[in-house]
């Protein structure tokens, strides 16, 4: 997975603003509608502004513990976890064991997730949270961000929430986090479900830049930014416009790029998700998984991929063989919440645990 923007520039600079989208598990590009830069890139502003929004979200945060966190419709939201020095949002829906949903990224938030991951709370709960310097759980400029700070994030929620084992949940870069959990802590795993998961190596992380690439690249694509940048639109309704932009920004996910109006929008910090794939490395992760899984019995896994998705579906297939994992593949491409929601559920549904 290559470290640097897709604009081939190099790290952020304090105070200056970009947007992107999904995982740094998204290649270059020549930006959203219009060239412009993909409505999803998002750098937080100077260091002032990411404490000053911290404190504002931590102060909401202690407001919510006084009143013992907010509940609308069977939905908890805060207050916030607090871990390795860093303050988590979380969101809870549900009730019966607890399933730990682990967001795409890195960098992003829960958010577009919903609301076709809270279907899974029939008889079980959900526990969703912000990975740190993402979404509603920004850290201050130069708090380390990497691969192992997720990890330990991880591990210190399974101890606050006093858990022997936990059931993972992970979408995207979230497949590859729960991965990397199992890889330090493998003996707290209970269940692994791994959704569109990330490359389990570099070599194909490459391989999905290139195919994305191509895909935003397709016709059919430049024919659709190229028809929004004339249409006038951005000064008509300015908020109709960044909708679409955003919905051609992520087309390359995509069976279809039109399905990609039913994604709900989101923004991934640009600094966290170059730092934490810049911690990989020229990494593979199937020596350890092999080693590991050898040595110790592994937990129950399910992997689910789709046939579209521009992310190797080998990878997948690997990961799966290694764990003796059930594989699911269904026709769709990186969003099967998306694409095939009932299918995506039913799967989902028989092997995650449930009262």
């Amino acid at each position: 997975m290559r470290h640097r923007r897709r604009d081939g520039r190099g790290p952020e600079r304090s105070g200056r603003r970009r947007h992107r989208q999904l995982p740094r598990l998204q290649p270059r590009h020549q930006g959203g509608a219009g060239g412009a830069d993909p409505p999803w890139r998002h750098d937080p502003g100077t260091a002032g502004h990411r404490l000053r929004r911290a404190r504002r979200i931590r102060r909401a945060g202690a407001r919510r513990r006084e009143g013992g966190g907010g509940r609308t419709g069977g939905v908890v939201v805060g207050p916030l976890l607090q871990v390795n020095g860093v303050s988590l949002f979380e969101r809870r829906v549900g009730a019966g064991p607890l399933v730990v949903v682990l967001h795409g990224g890195p960098g992003a938030h829960h958010d577009y997730l919903l609301p076709q991951y809270d279907r899974l709370a029939a008889g079980r709960e959900l526990l969703y949270y912000d990975q740190r310097g993402g979404g509603r759980s920004p850290v201050p400029h130069g708090t380390p961000v990497g691969w192992r700070e997720h990890v330990a994030d991880l591990e210190a929620i399974r101890v606050q929430l006093e858990l022997q084992r936990v059931t993972l949940c992970g979408y995207s870069w979230g497949g590859l986090l729960a991965l990397l959990y199992y890889l330090e802590h493998p003996e707290r795993v209970e269940r692994l479900a791994l959704i569109s998961p990330a490359s389990p190596t570099a070599a194909y992380r490459r391989a999905f830049e290139e195919e994305f690439a191509r895909r935003m690249a397709a016709p059919e694509v430049v024919a659709e930014r190229e028809a929004l940048r004339a249409s006038g639109l951005r000064e008509r309704d300015p908020d109709n416009y960044r909708k679409r932009a955003f919905e051609l920004s992520v087309a390359g996910y995509f069976r279809d790029f039109r399905d990609a109006r039913g994604l709900t929008p989101f923004r991934v910090t640009a600094r966290t998700q170059d730092l934490v794939w810049a911690s990989l490395g020229e990494y593979d992760l199937r020596p350890r998984l092999r080693e590991t899984a050898s040595r110790i019995p592994h937990p129950p896994s399910q992997v689910l991929h789709g046939t579209f998705d521009p992310i190797p579906i080998a990878g997948s297939r690997e990961v799966a063989e290694i764990l003796g994992a059930g594989f699911v593949e269904l026709p769709v491409g990186h969003c099967p919440h998306v694409e095939a929601t009932e299918e995506f559920v039913r799967a989902l549904d028989g092997f995650l645990p449930r009262a």
